[in-house]
């Protein structure tokens, strides 16, 4: 640990060049397993970020009845059950920190005749929740949480739950993506509005597994997705890709010190993700773009960052 006293030096650094590996994407991580253990068959994941939220989730579907396993190539073998194979689990699902896993998947248990109780540590459990669970209760699921929806929180879902006409007054991808996934299974076409568009993984990826989904905006610049209802999912492999964010330090340090070149290869490049990418090209990045193609629903590219002078 660094005391008041102690010296950090910064010493100039001959050029970066080499290839550099980031971690996989903890959106699609979380995703994958998810609709792997959602569709009918065998779901082949790599690349997937083994960090604690993705492991939370993990263990949250082995608890809803999806066997998953670590392979010794070190993929993930996700063994779907269906969209109606799921179990009422026999212990509250504990989703640690995880605000993605902990929203995503009370969307699944509010689409399935199951009851489930969700928990989190300290910090998640001060995070409202009502955002996401009264659409859910509008589509028939019964929800019990302490006040604010905070968690613990109880959802008794249903078979057959209602579609839904959500209208989010925020752009929100967890919101929207519970929805979707409480809508699974329902008889119609669900509907989610946002004022932009949000992230889009769970569209993309859904559609990667065989389900109909249409996203459209409209003159108002209002964002819709719609959903047909009593999907069947069949399984997909998934090469998750590189985390676009992570990507962002080795490419900086690659503009800003000369005589660098590398490569980034596997990156994410779903066009909402790829804000800063974009920008450090719009300042004169040397940034290029190869090997450009769709993995697991998802854009993928593998990028080559040189020194340049950027400019404001």
């Amino acid at each position: 640990m660094l005391s008041s006293q102690d010296t950090l030096i910064s010493r100039r650094h001959d050029g970066l060049s080499g290839q550099f590996l980031v971690p996989g994407d903890k959106s699609i991580s979380h995703r994958s397993l998810i609709l792997g253990g959602l569709a009918i068959g065998t779901t082949r994941v790599t690349g997937l970020l083994e960090g604690d939220d993705v492991l939370a989730t993990c263990n949250a579907m082995r608890a809803l009845g999806v066997t998953i396993t670590h392979e010794d190539d070190g993929s993930w073998l996700v063994h779907g059950v269906g969209t109606a194979g799921l179990m009422s689990p026999a212990v509250p699902l504990d989703l640690g920190n995880s605000g993605t896993g902990v929203r995503l998947l009370m969307g699944v248990v509010a689409g399935q005749p199951i009851t489930a109780t969700f928990s989190g540590d300290d910090s998640l459990s001060q995070r409202p929740m009502a955002r996401v669970t009264d659409p859910l209760a509008a589509m028939g699921a019964q929800i019990t949480s302490r006040d604010g929806g905070r968690l613990p929180v109880t959802i008794k879902g249903v078979a057959d739950p209602l579609a839904a006409a959500h209208t989010s007054k925020v752009a929100s991808a967890q919101i929207k993506s519970a929805v979707l996934l409480a809508g699974i299974n329902a008889r119609g076409t669900s509907t989610v509005t946002e004022p932009h568009a949000s992230r889009d993984h769970t569209e993309s990826m859904l559609r990667h597994f065989g389900a109909t989904v249409v996203q459209d905006m409209a003159d108002d610049g209002t964002h819709h997705v719609s959903l047909t209802g009593e999907a069947v999912l069949r399984a997909a492999d998934i090469a998750v890709p590189r985390d676009p964010s992570s990507a962002a330090f080795p490419m900086v340090a690659a503009l800003l010190t000369p005589a660098s070149d590398i490569t980034i290869p596997g990156i994410g490049m779903n066009p909402l993700r790829t804000g800063l990418i974009t920008t450090l090209m719009e300042m004169g990045g040397d940034i290029t773009l190869s090997n450009e193609r769709t993995e697991g629903g998802e854009p993928v590219a593998d990028l080559r960052v040189r020194h340049s002078q950027l400019h404001g």
